[in-house]
């Protein structure tokens, strides 16, 4: 059986063909990363499937798990996660209908809603971090070394991008 063509290689190829080797690297890299983050997120789903989540929902129901009181307003989960007002609607509507949060409103602001994990939301939590740290989220084929190298150059590339003091 033939073997896959490695398209960024071969996108890489192109580019330096048309426009020399030092723009085709960043290039490879930064397509590299995008296809990583597909890659990544399909594994995560399909580890995470049995439990009726996706990684996004994942994510939420953890933040909500470790927030002091098991619940935030809708706002501070959009900006914790770093994501739209409209996913974190489109997310916590999924987890209320999986029965993993409830939304309540806010004792002291009428225009604010909060998400609350539910009991079964804490127990699927905890079962589906089991599954996903068995699986070291789907980084499995690194070594510790190279997953702690990753993450370093990963932050790397955010603080370059002002994405945190």
């Amino acid at each position: 059986m033939a073997r896959p063509t490695d398209l960024i290689a071969e996108a890489r190829r192109q580019w330096e063909r048309r426009w020399g080797g030092a723009p085709a690297a960043p290039m490879a890299a930064v397509t590299s990363i995008m296809r990583v983050e597909q890659v990544l997120m399909a594994e995560l789903n399909e580890l995470l499937k049995p439990f009726d989540l996706t990684f996004p929902r994942y994510e939420a129901l953890m933040l909500l798990s470790f927030s002091q009181k098991g619940e935030l307003p809708l706002g501070k989960v959009g900006e914790r996660l770093q994501v739209h007002r409209t996913s974190v609607t489109n997310t916590i509507d999924r987890l209320e209908a999986s029965g993993y949060v409830s939304r309540k409103p806010h004792p002291e602001d009428r225009r604010t809603t909060l998400a609350e994990i539910t009991p079964a939301g804490r127990r699927v939590a905890k079962r589906s971090t089991v599954v996903l740290n068995d699986a070291d989220f789907a980084l499995e084929g690194l070594t510790r070394a190279e997953i702690q190298a990753l993450t370093r150059l990963l932050r790397e590339v955010r603080a370059a991008a002002g994405d945190f003091d």
